[in-house]
């Protein structure tokens, strides 16, 4: 398999990709796979696979007290990313995420996905659950990414937790960060959120991949920042077409993102969602081709693992 520095590296023009999330418990890898193969003609050079943390539910018992629970309703990242590789011969790149996992859990994770031959590592802190106002970690967890990081950094230096094993075998994960062109909500400004990400990259990350945006100059400003910061690394952007009314303010309530005049008053105009859908790849074809032109190396979209509407951006524009 290959690493996705060197995927950008060997390219000679702006490459497609994307982002899937895994089935539901108690579902088939099948959806997976039928929302993948509409894209594969596009040659994407790799795809990530997103890691969903726990969420908590409460069971009332016998005796009327509540017992709490952990659950994971989209378990299988590891799995998926294995059958993905072997079915489309294509690189896929697992998130890695603080939240709900044990510094042990997280190494063992890593080691299976050396394994497997999977050398690309996607790195974030991971939303809080919905039930906590902010983000927990585990009583031996990470609680930021940049400690995550840094275990997969040491592990590629053969540094594993257990400080008496020796002649351990160094990982080669090549590793991507987040990055936010509107500022992460919990960053006090974006000088401060450069200055993280900054710390990130000369830790050891590879590329940034950044939060959804809809308004390509802040894109662009964002990178001219990072460049100024003496940030050097592959920035790819990512992108999400809007398909629905509602997402005008779920949106930006849940990604703490802007959209712009423009784009809101369009959609506020559509009568039905299918227009809106329309609105939505329209904008979203624009702004890649802005994209494109501004010389990105990769167009990175999510799609919720519904292909369809991805599928036509990506006809208009590979």
């Amino acid at each position: 398999m290959t690493k996705v520095t060197d995927l950008l590296k060997n390219a000679n023009k702006t490459l497609f990709s994307f982002e899937i999330l895994p089935p539901m418990k108690g579902e088939s890898i099948k959806s997976i796979f039928g929302a993948i193969e509409p894209l594969m003609e596009f040659n994407p050079p790799f795809i990530d696979v997103t890691y969903h943390r726990e969420e908590y539910v409460y069971k009332i018992r016998e005796n009327n007290l509540l017992e709490k629970r952990t659950i994971r309703k989209r378990p299988g990242t590891v799995g998926i990313c294995a059958a993905i590789m072997n079915r489309f011969k294509v690189d896929a790149v697992p998130h890695i995420i603080c939240g709900g996992f044990s510094k042990e859990e997280t190494e063992n994770a890593l080691i299976d996905l050396n394994f497997l031959g999977i050398e690309n590592v996607l790195v974030l802190r991971g939303d809080p659950i919905k039930s906590e106002g902010a983000f927990v970690a585990e009583p031996d967890g990470h609680r930021y990414a940049c400690h995550l990081l840094e275990q997969v950094v040491n592990m590629n230096k053969g540094i594993y937790l257990e400080e008496e094993m020796r002649n351990s075998i160094a990982t080669d994960f090549c590793i991507g960060v987040a990055g936010y062109p509107e500022k992460h909500f919990e960053a006090p400004s974006m000088r401060f959120d450069l200055q993280k990400l900054k710390q990130k990259v000369e830790m050891g990350a590879d590329y940034v991949v950044t939060q959804m945006f809809f308004d390509n100059q802040k894109f662009f400003d964002y990178v001219n920042k990072c460049r100024e910061e003496g940030i050097n690394v592959p920035i790819i952007p990512g992108l999400k077409p809007i398909t629905t009314k509602k997402q005008l303010t779920v949106l930006p309530r849940t990604f703490f993102i802007d959209l712009p005049d423009d784009l809101v008053d369009a959609i506020d105009r559509c009568k039905t969602d299918a227009e809106v859908k329309q609105v939505g790849i329209e904008w979203c074809i624009q702004q890649s081709k802005e994209l494109m032109k501004f010389g990105v190396p990769v167009l990175h979209y999510y799609t919720m693992s519904k292909s369809d509407i991805v599928k036509k951006i990506a006809e208009a524009l590979f």
